[in-house]
């Protein structure tokens, strides 16, 4: 059974499109797994809820809320002024987006769950944003395995995959669970922008696991993430195009 698992598009339309053709393209995937993350501080919010709303509705696909998603869905002053604490320039898009989207996508977002399990022949597969513990806790590549231990100790199932960092990685535990963070796909933080998803491959007594990075329109993406019109959209935009650190400065 092979699953196409995407993460963090953050309003990107662009690559979220690019991607699901990859998918098509892809023998035998058989379901999309989301791990959340799905609009703030992106070109095209209303556009990629609605996207994931389709396939989860209509394809069976299954999504998991992210940490942006929750402070959309459960926004107040309180979560804004926690988020422009931070950085005031992410503060700017949540706010943004709060006023774009619908009730509807706001519900969508907000009934989302924190977690999933799925499972196939004899693998457990556990679905997360950041990580089993949080939402917002990273795993990132060169981690020492002492730490991944850590995180997913008390975890049952045989496969956690996980987002949240925009970094892909893997690690294969002392504990024979595998750990694989997929990337993202609409605001990959490298120097080539490409989106970026992963493939499980599960089957009886076996697995196995592929990043792809594909090509896409940067250059629109990040011209409609600048007409958005927020101060500091233009330097989220850019850094749609080389992205090197976490938050615009």
């Amino acid at each position: 059974m092979k699953y196409a698992v995407i993460s963090d598009i953050h309003g990107n339309m662009q690559a979220l499109e690019a991607v699901m053709n990859d998918i098509k393209n892809e023998e035998k995937i058989s379901n999309i797994l989301c791990l959340g993350d799905l609009a703030l501080a992106g070109p095209q919010p209303q556009l990629t809820v609605n996207k994931i709303k389709e396939i989860v509705e209509l394809d069976g696909a299954v999504c998991i809320q992210g940490n942006t998603d929750k402070m959309i869905a459960d926004y107040s002053e309180e979560v804004l002024n926690d988020l422009r604490a931070k950085n005031s320039i992410m503060a700017n898009a949540l706010e943004s987006d709060v006023a774009v989207l619908s009730d509807e996508q706001k519900s969508f977002l907000r009934n989302l769950p924190a977690q999933a399990e799925i499972e196939y022949a004899d693998t457990k597969v556990l679905l997360v944003h950041g990580s089993p513990r949080r939402n917002d806790e990273n795993i990132f590549p060169d981690m020492p395995i002492e730490h991944i231990e850590e995180i997913v100790g008390r975890v049952e199932a045989d496969v956690i995959v996980c987002g949240h960092t925009h970094v892909p990685c893997g690690y294969q535990t002392d504990s024979r669970k595998t750990v694989v963070n997929a990337g993202s796909v609409g605001r990959p933080f490298s120097e080539e922008p490409k989106a970026c998803y992963a493939i499980l491959d599960i089957g009886l007594g076996c697995l196995s696991v592929k990043h792809k990075y594909v090509s896409y329109d940067v250059d629109t993406a990040a011209k409609l993430l600048q007409e958005r019109g927020y101060e500091g959209c233009e330097k989220i935009a850019q850094m749609l195009i080389h992205a090197t650190s976490r938050y615009p400065q």
